[in-house]
């Protein structure tokens, strides 16, 4: 079984990787907030943040294209805040009629929707660079290390083990087809009836997966709880935080700090 692509965790020699897991987990929920915070149109601020960002990614060893490109996946979150182009009111940099609307797109909506996607494009990518600096299970003891809610983090954790769990018994159901599936000797021919049939056919699955997944999970709950499992799940624990690995902190939350101040000092 070969699901190793769905772990977003890529090993690298890098002071990223060997860092704390605890300060990386609160600096980059720290860094997201003062991203989300930041005021619109704050450009300047926009760009010291994406140059603190691609640092860590260089830093980190994983690549700018490995970081970039998984930092697309929020375009089409983006594309939600669209429509608040045409809705905002503020000077109108364009006018058009539509049947029997006027659209207007205003210079407001057009700055709110840019830092919209800047900041969440930017929060992305601090987001990758965690997953990919740090071991899931490591992540885990990290949220727990803040005090987030035990419920909460068990949440996290048997969410990623059941996709795990999931994938398998898809990949399960696929072999199956194969290996019941025909195929032409003829090039130009093809296997399978027409696209209602496929249709059919992939809804089945679909139903098959669903239903072997819980009672799959239902099987791995048992044999939990017959270990002992009582909600929370049992590691060594992480070894104190070293004193530079402090100091780190304290300068990342304070440029933070200092940076959000000036974006509303200057923008607000």
């Amino acid at each position: 079984m070969h699901i190793h692509f769905l772990d977003p965790y890529k090993p690298r020699p890098s002071l990223v990787h060997e860092f704390d897991p605890r300060i990386k987990f609160v600096l980059t929920v720290a860094f997201i907030l003062t991203t989300a915070l930041t005021p619109p149109a704050a450009w300047p601020v926009y760009i010291l943040l994406l140059a603190v960002v691609l640092a860590v990614a260089m830093l980190s060893e994983l690549g700018l294209p490995y970081v970039l490109k998984r930092s697309l996946i929020a375009i089409p979150f983006v594309l939600a805040a669209l429509p608040i182009i045409f809705t905002m009111e503020g000077p109108t940099l364009l006018s058009f009629d539509l049947g029997p609307w006027t659209i207007s797109l205003s210079q407001t909506g057009l700055e709110r929707f840019i830092s919209i996607a800047l900041k969440s494009w930017i929060s992305v990518q601090a987001a990758i660079i965690l997953a990919a600096s740090t071991p899931f299970p490591e992540l885990l003891q990290a949220m727990r290390a803040v005090k987030i809610p035990r419920l909460l983090v068990a949440i996290f954790g048997l969410m990623w083990r059941y996709l795990f769990v999931l994938v398998d018994e898809a990949l399960r159901l696929l072999r199956a087809r194969s290996a019941r599936s025909g195929k032409g000797d003829l090039t130009h021919s093809k296997s399978g009836g027409s696209v209602v049939w496929r249709a059919r056919v992939a809804g089945g699955m679909a139903g098959s997966l669903l239903l072997r997944g819980i009672e799959r999970s239902d099987r791995i709950y048992n044999a939990m709880l017959a270990r002992g499992y009582d909600g929370e799940v049992r590691a060594i624990p992480l070894p104190a935080i070293r004193t530079n690995h402090w100091f780190v902190l304290f300068v990342g939350l304070l440029i933070l700090v200092i940076l959000l101040t000036l974006s509303y000092i200057i923008f607000a």
